[in-house]
């Protein structure tokens, strides 16, 4: 499996609640795609939303949020880690 961060726009003022809630609804179906979401950062402020997963392709990764009506802007492969 490989590493993703996928980066949302637009979601200015998303609360602690809405951030929880979001990344519910993705790991409620994840499985279906072979995704599994690890972890999710926001910056209210900005309006951006960062999302860690695991998965077989940045494909899955965008079905699984369109799929939850979380429409992610960019899916960034991350083939490094240390």
């Amino acid at each position: 499996m490989r590493q993703f961060m996928d980066v949302h726009h637009g979601m200015k003022d998303i609360t602690a609640d809405q951030l929880r809630e979001a990344i519910q609804d993705n790991r409620a179906i994840e499985g279906e795609e072979g995704v599994h979401f690890e972890r999710a950062w926001a910056d209210p402020e900005a309006g951006t939303v960062y999302c860690l997963s695991e998965a077989p392709s940045a494909e899955a990764v965008k079905r699984i949020h369109e799929r939850t009506g979380h429409l992610t802007d960019e899916v960034h492969p991350l083939p490094l880690t240390v």
